[in-house]
């Protein structure tokens, strides 16, 4: 199926769950030495900020992922479930759930992962997440859970579980250093044929070669039926197979904290574009949740 919903059905949120450990630095990093900071623990993950995101906006989303059986996991099972969040998520005996060090400064952010129990989410508990959801019109896939191996066949189990059922499909590409490990060909061939593609200019540079953002979108419609190079500060783009570009400004804000800013575009972006509106106003969208996403501290919404 590749036209829109008329309404926002239930969307299929697949990928990390995790604890970001999150330090604002008062200024630049000094290696082997000390940099002040303000640090907080918060819930993390790609997959799991995007389906908080989702709820707070009132969509029905359920969240497909795997924690460890630790105290962790526990924690971050019960604020996803308290913000709204269904969540069909793996328990893996033995593992812990994973942690990121997040080095937040200014617009920029380093992450330091630990992906715990996320590489071990099975095709398995996918499918049965899909069968489990008959109420499901969407599934969005965090690039994560292809770009590691061990996590690789239940990405992959996912989007061809969507296909099979018929639901629309759209892939973040997730992090350009583990994109560029994997391969771009590889990585082209995995996510063909999804209904969108989200990917910020780095993303889009390992995959498209260094073009300025609109060619690289055009580049990138070969394989995904609408790709969105997300600019930051500069706004974003819209690309699809009938030739369409649309551009966003983004929101002139005060940036505390860029953990989640993506997650939180790309909620803001499913949720407008899969309840029939257009590339401008969802692209709009995005943008409002993006800008509200960099202005506090944690990739989730302020609750």
């Amino acid at each position: 199926m590749n036209a829109r919903h008329g309404g926002t059905g239930r969307v299929l949120v697949v990928g990390d769950v995790v604890t970001d450990v999150v330090a604002v630095l008062a200024g630049p990093l000094a290696p082997g030495s000390d940099t002040s900071a303000a640090i907080r623990s918060t819930g993390g993950g790609q997959a799991a900020n995007t389906a908080s995101w989702l709820a707070a906006q009132g969509v029905p989303v359920t969240l497909v992922g795997a924690v460890g059986d630790d105290v962790a996991g526990n924690d971050r099972v019960a604020e996803l479930a308290a913000a709204g969040v269904d969540c069909a998520v793996e328990r893996v005996a033995g593992a812990a759930t994973g942690t990121v060090i997040v080095l937040a400064a200014g617009d920029e952010r380093t992450m330091v992962t630990e992906r715990g129990a996320n590489v071990r989410l099975s095709p398995g508990h996918v499918e049965a997440a899909l069968a489990g959801t008959p109420d499901a019109t969407h599934l969005h896939l965090s690039g994560y859970t292809l770009l590691d191996a061990q996590s690789r066949p239940a990405g992959l189990r996912a989007l061809a579980g969507a296909r099979e059922r018929g639901l629309t499909t759209s892939v973040d590409a997730a992090s350009a250093a583990p994109l560029r490990a994997a391969g771009t060909a590889a990585f082209l061939e995995w996510v063909r044929e999804v209904d969108l593609l989200l990917v910020n200019v780095d993303e889009a540079t390992v995959l498209a070669g260094g073009l300025e953002p609109a060619a690289q979108g055009r580049a990138l419609v070969a394989t995904a039926r609408r790709v969105v190079v997300k600019r930051g500060s500069a706004g974003a783009i819209w690309v699809d197979r009938d030739a369409a570009i649309i551009t966003s400004p983004a929101h002139r804000v005060t940036v505390r904290d860029v953990t989640g800013a993506g997650d939180a575009f790309a909620a803001g972006l499913l949720a407008a574009w899969l309840s029939g509106a257009t590339p401008a106003a969802a692209l709009a969208r995005a943008a409002d949740l993006g800008a509200a996403a960099v202005t506090q501290v944690g990739a989730r919404p302020a609750r």
